[in-house]
């Protein structure tokens, strides 16, 4: 059986597949590089000695993704990524966001429903939180008071797989509510790597180290924090990964609908990221502080204790192991996957 992996060359997507096939499972990956590079596909064969089974489609395409489950009859699990990402850019590009996000999943949800096929993992989001009623939160707050379009799509699947859940008792779907994954693998041949101007903080802030970006820039210092910046639940993408394994796992043993936090636990400033930065890159970086950003929060970090009690996983990566490797990633791919 194999488990495909949508938007498996992107940034989350890359490195899951490493740990999977790297955990002998067998993985198809579906993506169209809209936000990443055929590179990648070489650079996971490269860590994992495995050639991962590869069909580009937009799974926005209703036909791609049929001959997508026609190429590979044996999947038997789906774990979801294919998105668009960005907070800010969703505020100004709000139908592109709804139409992409929402539209992709059903794609996908609709041709897993033709084939029986009933292991789906969503790459849900903190964002649908919103202002969060309590810190750190617990998967108990309430999730469907996004800022922002892109947090609302996440909330807006989140209410469909519950619904698919009542409709379709023997679905297991894990709905998996990330903080803010950074860092790369150890390697340092995969890692985040965004066309044009980064919109998340660390690969900005690589750009900057490395010289394509003439400072960092910190939209806001006035919230009502420790430092006035905003503070986040940073975690490392490999930790982020061998969550979403666990929570496959926890699937396997027919479950229903689970929601679980990933995340560490830690708030983390901009500072405090900045500073980290500065420590693995050996330099000082430039700060540009502008105005809030639309659709940004204070402050918000996970309570990840269920992910603990139920699927026995536990975030491992400190701030300072994130930055180091994000800085590995970027100081040996300057231009990412370009070279």
């Amino acid at each position: 059986m194999s488990i495909l992996i949508t938007g498996g060359t992107g940034y989350i997507g890359s490195h899951t597949a490493v740990e999977i096939l790297n955990a002998g499972y067998d993985v198809v990956i579906a993506d169209n590089f809209y936000n990443s590079s055929p590179e990648v596909l070489k650079r996971i064969e490269i860590i994992t000695g495995k050639k991962p089974e590869f069909f580009e489609c937009d799974v926005c395409d209703k036909q791609a993704v049929k001959e997508l489950f026609d190429k590979y009859p044996d999947i038997d699990s789906v774990i979801h990524f294919a998105a668009y990402k960005a907070v800010g850019e969703s505020v100004e590009k709000p139908l592109d966001y709804y139409e992409n996000n929402i539209g992709g999943a059903l794609c996908v949800l609709q041709e897993m429903q033709r084939r029986g096929v009933k292991n789906y993992v969503f790459s849900s989001s903190a964002t649908v939180y919103g202002e969060p009623e309590k810190i750190p939160c617990d998967e108990t707050c309430y999730a469907g008071s996004a800022t922002n379009p892109y947090g609302w799509t996440k909330v807006f699947q989140e209410q469909i797989l519950q619904d698919l859940a009542k409709a379709n008792p023997e679905m297991n779907i894990a709905i998996l509510r990330y903080f803010n994954p950074i860092g790369a693998h150890e390697s340092g041949l995969i890692g985040e790597d965004p066309n044009g101007i980064p919109n998340n903080l660390v690969p900005y802030v690589a750009q900057a180290a490395i010289g394509k970006r003439p400072s960092v820039r910190i939209f806001g210092d006035d919230y009502d924090t420790k430092d006035g910046t905003g503070v986040r639940d940073y975690i490392h993408v490999t930790d982020l990964a061998l969550g979403l394994i666990a929570a496959l796992k926890k699937l396997w043993t027919n479950p229903g609908l689970v929601i679980y936090n990933l995340g560490t636990g830690i708030g983390y400033s901009v500072f405090d990221v900045v500073n980290a930065f500065e420590k693995a890159c050996g330099k000082k970086l430039k700060r540009d502080i502008l105005p809030r950003r639309a659709g940004d929060i204070a402050e918000n970090y996970a309570d990840p204790t269920k992910a603990y009690k139920e699927l026995g996983w536990k975030a491992k990566y400190n701030l300072d192991d994130m930055c180091r490797t994000s800085w590995n990633w970027q100081s040996k791919n300057p231009n990412g996957y370009k070279g």
